[in-house]
């Protein structure tokens, strides 16, 4: 599960959805109606943050990351992929009508204890005028 939060007016929301995680597109794909509240904050400002955590109870195991992103519905080519991927994870969902959406990532911060307490890793997406198209970078 991931946690995506919305703000729109000042006013935060957030929602937990299923999600799949496409690597070549650095982006998580999950599903959500216009009828809910971040659904329709998502047409107003697209930019999201959120948070995806494995459970454990073991500190020294506690793996997750906190995004920030930009979220889109998908469409035609992109659509078909990301279809494909979530119905694989999740075969309930074809029993459903999905609208499918998309997190591009821009910043990610990791946190693995299992490399040490505390470890944080950082990826954030260089804007066009740095060299490079990403960079990684540990606090």
């Amino acid at each position: 599960m991931l946690t995506i939060a919305t703000a729109v007016d000042g006013e935060p929301w957030c929602a937990s959805c299923f999600y799949v995680y496409l690597e070549d597109e650095n982006a998580l794909v999950f599903t959500t109606d216009l009828t809910t509240r971040h659904g329709r904050e998502f047409l107003v400002n697209s930019l999201v943050a959120g948070t995806v955590v494995l459970e454990t109870w073991i500190i020294g195991k506690i793996r997750g990351i906190q995004f920030q992103g930009i979220v889109s519905e998908l469409e035609e080519e992109r659509l078909q992929k990301a279809r494909s991927a979530y119905l694989k994870r999740f075969p309930v969902a074809t029993l459903m009508d999905t609208r499918l959406w998309a997190v591009d990532l821009k910043y990610i911060k990791m946190t693995d204890n299992r490399l040490g307490f505390g470890r944080k890793l950082i990826w954030e997406e260089q804007s066009e005028s740095e060299s490079g198209s990403e960079r990684e970078r540990e606090e």
